[in-house]
């Protein structure tokens, strides 16, 4: 079913279901395209799959002890987006350094000579640019705010685990969603099918956060309410621009709850998917 799903949806790459778990190296071994990443020592590491986008982990399978490292600040990012706590702590300057980061900047700041060279030790002349601030939001008092907002938790696992659909497990494996990367058209359709039993619900939404997590710390939210809704992402214009290279320019994120996936598939055979209209906008695809 979830293949004749997919392929009625025309999603052909990138549906990755995460889920966590307590993932040995070994079974990394002689799998392709498998991705996860790892809680590390003070840090966290990617691991023997290959490199962090700044969204999800990708790469082919290296072997165990294969670690690939990205830089320092998408570690920090990861690991709060993917549940891993509150990494930010650990940002040059700690959370307030991180505040004018994602604001206005830092430079006005007392300690902001030490945060630029740090930031600059870490990323280079890309990371001294940003010392200047992302401007995302309009102040560091507006960041704070934002970041008490954040759903930030420390899962009970060692990995998270993101993995093409067709690899995973249901009967064995703690599937927590599955997100996919889709066109305009897929994405419209994948709104219409998360309300076609309860349209008089809010059953998709677009939160206000990094692109990791939408997919990992936003999705886990979603699992405690009565009725997970599918959230919209790929809007973090730092992680489109990381991931233009991988999935181009004009792809968003649609991540449903293990639930809500399920249920969408098996709504599949009396939907739209199987009308004219659907055969006729993918046919101008």
């Amino acid at each position: 079913m979830i293949d004749a799903f997919l392929l009625r949806l025309g999603v052909t790459a990138y549906e990755e279901p995460a889920y966590e778990g307590n993932w040995p190296e070994d079974k990394c071994s002689g799998l392709d395209l498998v991705r996860f990443v790892a809680r590390g020592c003070n840090k966290l590491q990617a691991g023997p799959v290959g490199l962090c986008d700044g969204s999800v982990c990708h790469g082919r399978c290296q072997g165990p002890g294969g670690y690939l490292w990205p830089p320092d600040l998408w570690l920090l990012g990861r690991g709060v987006g993917l549940g891993f706590g509150d990494c930010y702590q650990t940002f040059p300057g700690g959370i307030a350094g991180f505040c004018g980061f994602l604001a206005d900047g830092n430079e006005r700041s007392a300690e902001g000579p030490a945060i630029g060279k740090q930031m600059t030790a870490w990323g280079g002349q890309r990371m001294a640019e940003d010392f200047k601030g992302e401007r995302y939001l309009k102040n560091p008092q507006v960041t704070e705010r934002f970041l008490q907002s954040v759903p930030m938790g420390d899962i009970p696992a060692q990995y998270v685990v993101i993995k093409p659909l067709d690899l995973a497990d249901p009967a064995s494996e703690n599937i927590k969603s599955v997100t996919f990367f889709v066109d305009s058209d897929q994405f419209s359709a994948l709104v219409i099918l998360a309300n076609h039993t309860d349209p008089q619900r809010e059953n998709v939404c677009v939160p206000w956060a990094a692109g990791c997590q939408v997919i990992g710390i936003f999705a886990y939210r979603e699992l405690e309410r009565e009725h997970p809704r599918g959230l919209i992402g790929l809007t973090d214009i730092s992680a489109r621009n990381t991931v233009r290279a991988s999935l181009g320019k004009n792809l968003m994120s649609f991540t449903a709850p293990w639930p809500g996936f399920l249920e969408m598939e098996r709504n599949m055979d009396s939907s739209f998917l199987h009308r004219q209209t659907w055969r006729e906008l993918r046919g101008h695809a």
